[in-house]
């Protein structure tokens, strides 16, 4: 016998990862270059060079060392420059003994919500939102409690938001520029949740954590700002990864920061760091520990995702599609030319175009585009994508 929830998990399908599948089966017959796949959300720039020589030089002096344990939470030289760069650029306070180092953003949400789930807790995310966060939820044994998206701005549809709240709230999941939209939320935005979840928190007697989620809050395009949301909400935990902004997926570096004015934080974070224990998730990555810390305040050439987004979405636009302004991130999230997006995604392959159905992430009836991919595919793909505009006329 087998856990039926692991079994359900191990086995069932992922749009995104079997579209990305027959792609590869497809390039086989056809070729790659004329499959246009916008599946996966992969870093298409190179890690800076300072990445890979700071590697290289930390292999040499420290040959006998650099494999070796770090403490449970990460290095404290790593997290200590972690906290010295956030406090940098944002003007924060923070300090080593509120980071907890983790592998990738994946492993720090499940650490908090491990680590605050109590019988009956609730956790509120606004759709459209990355599918995992049920799985995450869930696996703590919490209640995921979907908000339906504003579908013109995808921002916050705050009469949900509302009514969804009550005494078993424990906390509220933003994502920020946003996996699937490319949103940003606005300031006005996240002063209004804010102000919303100070008052239920005098209410109900009992902290709500905003629980941000972050691997994309360097990838803002010209104009837009990503708020930094610990200055407006003091009880948000921040979850973060490297994987995005320094393009190192494989190397899974990221960490959970408990600001010391965040409720309870000893004891929030004693919980992360124990959520961390019960699955195995101590000690990450001991060299690139090193490496990310000593490259955290550079990004990958983050360039070529607003030149990408800049070529799309005006295009997008004049076949017909509605596409939600974007601000960062690198996905788009446009309508699909009918309701059911499956269809519309099936329909796509028949022009070999990749494009991931909408509803998984909460929101029928859209599609999402991943164009972290190289500009020289968008700009042979647009062609493809008015085919399949026209094909609906």
């Amino acid at each position: 016998m087998v856990s039926k929830r692991m079994l359900g998990l191990g086995t069932a399908r992922s749009v995104i990862r079997e579209l990305f599948e027959y792609g590869n089966q497809r390039a086989a017959v056809i070729g790659r270059e004329n499959v246009y796949d916008f599946s996966l959300g992969n870093p298409s720039v190179p890690a800076p060079d300072a990445v890979n020589e700071t590697a290289i030089r930390i292999l040499k002096e420290q040959p006998d060392l650099i494999h070796a344990y770090t403490s449970a939470q990460g290095a404290p030289d790593a997290r200590q420059r972690f906290a010295d760069s956030l406090n940098r650029r944002f003007g924060g306070d923070y300090t080593a003994d509120q980071f907890y180092l983790t592998v990738g953003a994946a492993a720090s949400l499940c650490c908090v919500f491990n680590g605050l789930t109590c019988p009956e807790d609730e956790f509120i995310v606004f759709a459209p939102y990355f599918p995992e966060y049920k799985v995450f939820i869930e696996g703590a044994g919490a209640k995921m409690v979907l908000i339906p998206p504003e579908i013109e701005h995808f921002q916050i549809d705050f009469d949900a938001f509302q009514k969804a709240l009550n005494p078993h709230t424990k906390g509220v999941v933003v994502n920020s520029p946003n996996n699937p939209s490319g949103v940003v939320y606005s300031q006005e935005t996240l002063e209004r949740l804010s102000e919303i979840l100070r008052q239920k928190e005098a209410e109900y007697g009992h902290p709500i954590y905003l629980i941000s989620d972050e691997p994309y809050r360097e990838i803002v395009f010209s104009g837009v700002k990503a708020p930094w949301i610990p200055h407006l909400y003091d009880d948000t935990i921040v979850c973060y990864s490297f994987s995005k902004s320094l393009s190192l997926p494989g190397e899974r570096l990221g960490y959970v920061l408990v600001p010391g004015k965040v409720a309870d934080s000893k004891e929030v974070y004693a919980a992360v760091a124990g959520a961390g224990r019960s699955l195995g998730y101590v000690n990450a990555p001991s060299l690139f520990q090193q490496v990310v810390s000593l490259c955290c305040d550079m990004t990958s050439d983050l360039s070529v995702y607003e030149h990408n987004c800049k070529l799309l979405v005006p295009a997008l636009r004049e076949m017909g599609f509605h596409v939600a302004e974007p601000g960062g991130a690198f996905y788009l999230f446009p309508r699909s030319l009918e309701p059911d997006d499956k269809a519309f995604s099936e329909r796509a392959k028949q022009f070999d175009l990749l494009l991931v159905p909408g509803s998984g992430f909460g929101a029928p009836g859209h599609f999402r585009l991943a164009y972290c991919v190289q500009t020289e595919m968008i700009e042979r793909a647009l062609p493809k994508f008015k085919e399949l505009a026209d094909s609906y006329r």
